[in-house]
């Protein structure tokens, strides 16, 4: 499959990820939906469909895996190892990235250590080249940071050579922010906050590109609401959204389909021509959603969409309120 036609102006395909070494695509296979949560994502994904869903996208223009010690328990990273085995090993070109995450209420420099160990079994991988601290906004700030904790073990993972550059990945933005001014961390995700609904991780994401970080931007759709053209959940972020919030999806769905496309196309796109963003992490269960995502990117959309649609923004109280 040949990369996405990115007319003059826009955003190349591959680009390196600031605070890193690493050439990443414009879109990632996100491993959440990877290895079947169906109480987040509305199905269970058999074994054989998760490793064919990372099959198709190695045998695509993706280069970039994302995934988490947490997912289903582990079984999304199995997957992608089980994929990367019968591919032959992970190609050259290919980054996969994945996350520390506790084990039940330990979340101390300990767990951080085995977190790292269990992800390079799972994944068959000797070296990982970007390691994420995941969610640490559940967890008591003092004791993540405190010498020896999870901040000080992942970074002393890094100077070690254990793993490569490290990563903060995170929902609650007012969390993120006090982690974020740690000043340790190479790279920034952040989820379910920078959408066409939610802007909420502006100012976040503007920091941290100060800061020389790379950003990457998953859960686009918002957990699907921004994936339906017709109807959709009537949650956002996996949880129920304001009337303010479904009220914009749906005057957002009239205009897209006035300007001959869909909401799901533009979700994806609006962060793709987002010139911070690095990567954008779409989470992908199925083969046919990675043709599906990699075509949806290279659309080309009208410029008068986007004002159209920036009209329509809910109030940010909505989003501080929610947080």
């Amino acid at each position: 499959m040949t990369q996405p036609d990115h007319a003059p102006g826009r955003p190349a395909w591959l680009r390196t990820l600031p605070g890193t070494d690493l050439t990443v695509s414009a879109v990632a296979l996100g491993g959440g939906p990877l290895g079947s949560m169906p109480d987040l994502f509305g199905r269970d994904v058999p074994a054989d469909e998760g490793v064919a869903t990372v099959l198709a996208a190695l045998d695509s223009p993706i280069r970039f895996l994302d995934t988490s010690n947490g997912y289903s328990d582990g079984e999304s990273e199995r997957r992608i190892g089980a994929a990367l085995a019968l591919a032959d090993g992970k190609p050259a070109d290919v980054v996969v990235a994945t996350k520390v995450d506790p084990r039940g209420a330990d979340y101390s420099g300990d767990r951080v250590r085995a977190s790292v160990a269990e992800s390079k079994a799972r994944l068959g991988l000797d070296e990982l080249p970007l390691v994420h601290l995941h969610d640490p906004e559940f967890h008591d700030f003092a004791a993540m940071t405190a010498p020896g904790g999870a901040v000080d073990t992942l970074v002393e993972l890094r100077e070690a050579g254990v793993v490569g550059r490290i990563g903060l990945a995170g929902g609650r933005v007012q969390d993120m922010a006090r982690y974020l001014d740690l000043g340790v961390f190479d790279v920034l995700l952040v989820h379910n906050r920078w959408t066409l609904l939610d802007r909420s991780a502006g100012p976040l994401i503007a920091e941290a590109r100060r800061r020389g970080m790379g950003v990457l931007n998953a859960a686009v759709y918002g957990g699907g609401i921004l994936a339906a053209q017709q109807g959709g959940p009537t949650t956002y972020g996996y949880r129920p959204a304001p009337r303010e919030v479904l009220d914009a999806a749906a005057r957002m769905r009239e205009v897209c389909a006035a300007h001959g496309t869909d909401i799901a196309t533009a979700a994806l796109q609006f962060s793709l021509r987002d010139d911070q963003i690095a990567s954008t992490v779409v989470g992908m269960s199925r083969p046919e959603r990675v043709r599906a995502a990699v075509e949806a990117a290279g659309r080309v959309l009208p410029d008068a969409l986007w004002p159209e649609l920036e009209a329509l923004l809910p109030p940010a109280h909505v989003w501080l309120d929610a947080d």
